[in-house]
């Protein structure tokens, strides 16, 4: 139990009060995508293992119960699931393919590996946990060891019930921990392993410091590419093909992905709506003036900011409230009014104004016993004691509780949904004067509270706020719908769509390239089933109407072309790849124009040359030409070799065709240290080494179907 109560008296308040709810796992939500009777279904391939849903389903709650713990959140909303959905993919397949490189090798880790960077105690993932020094913020191995021995041991027939799922949470964290620690160690092993394979050498140092530190100044004078049209350039398809055939390498693609254009009707409020929402905020700014019960009151309402019964910080409150909040007096309502920022109709009232502590230092003893009646007994017993003069720590001992005084921060509670025990337990701590004692029942159990300090006095309002966003009622939604849902019927090809979007009053989307591991079509949420029916269409198709987004879109989607996996069709690059010989052909074109001349002025002479000077040209990074607005590394190299006062080039850019004259050359002051040098460039080839897990997920075949299933 030692370790139970080192965590209470670290943080109480979330382990009686508010922590219950921070580390309770999604009831019921594990498993919704398939029923038992559908068999078993994977979501994806690595080196031709499959991964069930089951199995990913399970490590995506294993990794969302990990970031509401690390986060102190309660729950993580779309967006957030997404992110951890992909992170846990990703993770997945990079373990996978380390893991079976690996295991080729013999690379492997060890316990007393494991073992011996806890007892370290500096790796970034442990410091992610709650076992750390209260006054130095660092990992403490001992605050480990202790929990995992009480973890050990537990006995669930003498504690209650959440503080046994407490544990339970906290031990299948640690596993989470643990298991990550090896598979990271297991991947820093085999990366390491490769870039200790590019070894730089004094050669190599003295030669990246030098194209670091010599700096050149130049004259210039260029003819840009877009002096020339690009109709007087004939460019044949055998050019294209041998172009592409040299290029190829770089259009492969290694998934699948799609062309489509749709259609997105955001569903948005009439007049109508507005007047009526307005019609009801007036109505409830009315009886904000009366209602004695406020907390069920704003529920009533819609209002999307809830009642605290606890006064708090202004910054709390939405922007609009805080700029009236002082020109308000208490007991006032204020509006109703309209705030464009978020397109709500709002009213409040002040119901009180305090000066308040940010900051509680307080301690507790926390009561129970086998029923309600004994706990309330014996808790009154160590109050009297308490009173009595009894020493609060050696009770707390007697009750296997260390009695350790902890700080609580408005920041752990303000703007969080409290219910009635929360509430009642923060206004307690924040009301009781310094060194008073408090004996509290909270749900089945009592906690005696001592306020030790308190910091950081501020002003804090409770404010009752009636806020409505302007949305769309039914009516004016299902006229959205009667109307796309025509003009989808009357239009079931793509040309017709295509043809009549617009005179309908319909935007055309079009979107290239996309793949399903992107999740939303349009970045719209809800639109798993259109994305399904992208990737089992055929060229061409229309998709039915779908209702997605929060209720408020309409989508439709017509398939253009399926870009299957491997090399890219010559006929899908072929405007780029022509774009890219019509560029060569003027240089070759320009470059004969240059050629003969021998000074920079010949050069400015010429038709519709440009001129420049550009200075601390270096052979490591790209001149920047202003005239030209582009970023030129050919200057670099041709710079850091030229002499001085010579006209050299012409120099084939990527805007243009130059020629540069030196007219300065110079050393920087900073001294060449050889071993500095050859460690940066050790730390740039292992930065290449790390690409090669790009290397391993092409071989490897990887496979991913989960758009099917989530």
């Amino acid at each position: 139990m030692a370790t139970l109560q080192t965590i209470r008296s670290k943080g109480p308040l979330l382990v009686v009060v508010i922590g219950l709810a921070l580390f309770a796992f999604i009831a019921g939500d594990a498993w919704k995508v398939l029923q038992p009777h559908q068999g078993k279904q994977d979501v994806g391939e690595v080196n031709g293992k499959a991964l069930t849903a089951q199995e990913y389903q399970k490590m995506v709650d294993e990794y969302t119960e990990v970031i509401k713990l690390t986060q102190g959140v309660s729950a993580l909303n779309d967006d957030q699931l997404t992110q951890v959905k992909d992170q846990v993919w990703q993770s997945y397949v990079n373990n996978q393919l380390i893991a079976a490189e690996a295991a080729k090798l013999g690379l492997t880790v060890s316990k007393a590996e494991v073992q011996a960077i806890i007892e370290e105690g500096t790796n970034p993932l442990l410091m992610q946990t709650p076992f750390r020094n209260p006054q130095t913020g660092a990992f403490d191995k001992d605050m480990l060891k202790k929990f995992l021995v009480d973890y050990a041991h537990l006995d669930a027939s003498k504690m209650p019930a959440q503080y046994v799922e407490y544990y339970q949470k906290m031990g299948a964290f640690w596993n989470f921990i643990e298991k990550t620690l090896i598979q990271s160690t297991l991947a820093e092993k085999y990366q390491n392993l490769i870039a200790k394979s590019l070894i730089s050498n004094p050669v190599a140092a003295e030669d990246a410091f030098t194209s670091r530190t010599e700096q050149a100044d130049v004259l210039l004078a260029a003819i840009p590419y877009s002096s020339i049209s690009d109709s007087t350039i004939t460019v044949s398809n055998s050019e294209i093909k041998d172009l592409y055939n040299k290029r190829k390498a770089s259009f492969e693609q290694p998934v699948e992905t799609r062309n489509i254009k749709y259609i997105d009707v955001l569903v948005t409020p009439s007049d109508e709506d507005r007047k009526e929402v307005l019609n009801e905020v007036t109505e409830y700014a009315t009886q904000l003036g009366t209602a004695t019960d406020m907390s069920t009151f704003i529920r009533s309402t819609g209002s999307v900011v809830p009642f605290s019964e606890i006064a708090i910080n202004k910054t709390v409150y939405p922007n609009d409230i805080v700029t009236r909040l002082d020109s308000v007096s208490i007991n006032e309502v204020y509006g109703p009014y309209y705030n464009q920022a978020d397109d709500s109709y709002n009213a409040f009232k002040i119901i009180a104004k305090q000066t308040a502590p940010d900051s509680i230092q307080y301690r507790q003893i926390q009561v129970y016993a086998e029923d309600a009646a004994k706990t309330a007994t014996l808790a009154d017993s160590i109050f009297n004691a308490l009173k009595g003069g009894a020493d609060f720590a050696d009770v707390a001992k007697k009750y296997g509780q260390t009695g350790e005084s902890t700080w609580l921060t408005a920041r752990n509670y303000e703007g969080a949904a409290l219910d009635a025990d929360n509430a009642k337990y923060i206004n307690t701590l924040i009301n009781s004067g310094v060194k008073e004692l408090n004996n509290l029942q909270i749900g089945q159990a009592n906690v005696i509270l001592q306020v030790l300090d308190k910091k950081a006095m501020k002003d804090k309002y409770k404010v009752a706020v009636v806020k409505r966003p302007v949305e769309f009622s039914k009516e004016t939604y299902n006229k959205a719908y009667n109307d796309f849902s025509q003009f989808v019927a009357q239009n079931t090809t793509m040309d017709k769509i295509v043809a009549n979007a617009e005179e309908n009053g319909y935007r055309l989307l079009e979107r290239a390239d996309f793949r399903s591991a992107e999740h939303r079509v349009g970045g719209v949420k809800g639109t798993r089933e259109a994305l399904k029916w992208i990737f089992a269409a055929k060229e061409g198709e229309v998709s039915p109407l779908y209702e997605c987004g929060e209720n408020d879109h309409l989508m439709v989607v017509a398939l253009e072309k399926i870009n299957p996996a491997g090399y890219r069709n010559i006929n899908l690059v072929a405007d780029m790849l022509k774009a890219e010989i019509i560029k060569d052909k003027k240089a070759e074109k320009l470059m004969a124009e240059m050629k003969g001349a021998n000074s920079i002025d010949q050069v400015k002479g010429m038709a519709n040359a440009v001129s420049d000077s550009v200075k601390h040209i270096t052979f490591s990074a790209p001149a920047y030409v202003s005239v030209t607005r582009a970023s030129e590394p050919a200057l670099g190299a041709y710079a850091s070799k030229a002499e001085a006062n010579k006209l050299t080039g012409p120099i084939k850019g990527n805007a243009g065709v130059y020629m540069i004259q030196v007219f300065n050359k110079e050393k920087s002051a900073e001294e060449f240290d050889a071993k500095n040098e050859e460690n940066n460039l050790s730390n740039m080839a292992g930065r290449y080494a790390s690409s090669f897990i790009n290397d391993l997920y092409k071989k490897a075949e990887v496979k991913d179907d989960r758009y099917l299933y989530f």
